[in-house]
């Protein structure tokens, strides 16, 4: 790998034009900042949000993983059980709003457990006017070159536009950017999955003109493939396709005619694990993604029902990242919380959603059942670094954990526990590794979150795919069962 020079800091004495100084600035727009920008302009903070994209929704949008999940508990008869919802808050506003432009689809069974698909023009849409609405100002095609920093205390960042270099101050920064990119930029602490093996990026995209009814009586009830589908993949394979993934997920769309294909494995032309942090890897992962994509397209067409004359209706503007870098934090969330369910006073966001490790043809999944555990509002803060949070899949957490705690729902719940800090923090005038996790999460709750006593809600479900499993062994009277290459 080529090397990069990553610690950019500016002192307080910066003579860079001043853009704007404003209470709190939230630096990434997927669902993490989405959440952190409109919760902190409804506190009555001045709050502008910068995003490196012309849209908001990040991932869930720019690298079209067009799922909601991590809302509802898993089961091991979700079909008797029905889709179970246990986060609310923030992500059910959200979800609120789509539903009532038809953004969304009932609760689609996957696996043991249920997630939603949307419509991504429709989610900019939303994103948009929630964040504008609130209050909040938006700043888009805008990148974060350096970070304005004096000893342990961060005041902003310095910005790079196509009209040059310019600073934003802010009493409060949230780091959205999924990438921990205010930390790397001040060189602060980090870790980088496992031993630095991050999970495989993926390259998301949707088949139109398909004849939905018929794919469905073939494909059977699971939006995971059925067993016929992988031992077709495998001969495909045989005859010298190139399908490096076996067990594939398929889900209907707001949209008729269409399905969300989760299907690509990504890795480098050698077969080793790509890092999208190095722009080389990155690279690499797109022209691979591309590739791919048309592979799997050709693959359906000839040989699913129903996919006849499909065609690729939209292939996201870019690769999807699971992992890059996480904090080192105040506290961590380990992989022990998940597999045990832990709960926790100072817990700020509950998560139901399995451990998903996506690696090698067929990803492991480890079910918590019936349960959840709580992530910690300490996994926010930095362990070195003031008037900085971040918000997103760069919280502080192990590689299994992460590889639970990284969905929409939770970065969403994320983002609105990072707004509430950063105005306590401000109002107080108290460090923000000095408030209370207790005290935000009981502010959570008074804006619907649900974090503290366990209570779910039953949602009606229409177009719910179900499992045909096998039984499962996992341990005996725990929270967590192990169910190695479900998919």
């Amino acid at each position: 790998m080529k090397e990069f020079r990553h610690t950019v800091i500016y002192h307080t004495d910066c003579a860079l034009p001043l853009y704007d100084e404003v209470d709190v600035l939230v630096c990434g727009g997927g669902p993490a900042g989405i959440a952190a920008a409109s919760m902190a302009a409804r506190q009555g903070r001045s709050v502008l949000l910068v995003e490196r994209l012309g849209f908001l929704g990040g991932a869930a949008v720019a690298g079209g993983s067009g799922t909601v999940c991590g809302t509802f508990l898993c089961s091991d008869t979700p079909e008797a059980d029905g889709p179970r919802q246990t986060v609310f808050g923030f992500t059910e506003e959200f979800l609120q709003a789509m539903r009532a432009r038809g953004g969304v689809t009932p609760p689609q069974l996957y696996g043991k457990t249920y997630l939603i698909t949307h419509d991504p023009q429709v989610y900019k849409e939303v994103a948009e006017e929630l964040v504008l609405g609130a209050g909040a100002g938006i700043l888009y095609h805008t990148n974060i070159f350096g970070v304005i920093k004096e000893g342990d205390f961060f005041y902003g960042v310095v910005i790079d536009t196509k009209s040059g270099l310019a600073q934003i101050r802010a009493k409060v920064l949230i780091d959205a950017t999924g990438d921990a990119d205010l930390i790397y930029r001040a060189g602060g602490g980090y870790t980088m999955g496992d031993n630095g093996t991050i999970q495989n990026p993926t390259a998301m995209f949707r088949l139109g003109g398909v004849d939905t009814a018929r794919f469905s009586d073939y494909w059977g009830p699971d939006t995971i493939s059925p067993d016929c589908v992988t031992d077709l993949l495998h001969e495909a394979n045989r005859q010298g396709w190139h399908l490096p993934r076996v067990k594939v997920w398929v889900f209907p769309t707001p949209r008729p005619g269409e399905l969300l294909m989760n299907t690509t494995l990504l890795t480098g032309r050698d077969g080793r694990a790509l890092n999208v942090c190095n722009p080389e890897d990155h690279t690499e992962a797109e022209i691979v993604g591309r590739r791919q994509v048309q592979e799997y397209a050709r693959f359906f067409r000839e040989h699913i029902p129903g996919c006849e004359h499909s065609f690729i209706s939209d292939c996201s503007p870019e690769v999807g990242v699971r992992q890059t870098r996480s904090i080192r934090g105040i506290a961590r969330l380990t992989n022990d919380d998940v597999a045990h369910a832990r709960k926790r006073s100072d817990g700020i966001c509950r998560c139901p959603w399995p451990i998903e490790l996506h690696a090698g043809e067929t990803p492991y999944l480890f079910w918590l059942i019936n349960d959840y555990y709580e992530v910690p509002y300490g996994s926010l803060v930095p362990e070195t670094g003031e008037h900085l949070l971040v918000a997103g899949r760069n919280l502080c957490a192990e590689h299994q954990a992460l590889a639970s705690c990284r969905v929409t729902a939770q970065c969403f719940e994320y983002g609105h526990a990072a707004a509430l800090a950063a105005d306590l923090s401000i109002r107080r005038d108290l460090p923000l590794r000095e408030l209370s996790g207790a005290e935000i999460r009981a502010r959570m709750n008074e804006n619907g979150a649900l974090s503290g006593a366990f209570s779910h809600a039953r949602i009606p479900n229409q177009l719910c795919f179900l499992p045909s499993y096998g039984t499962i062994k996992g341990k005996k009277g725990g929270a967590a069962h192990d169910q190695p290459g479900l998919c």
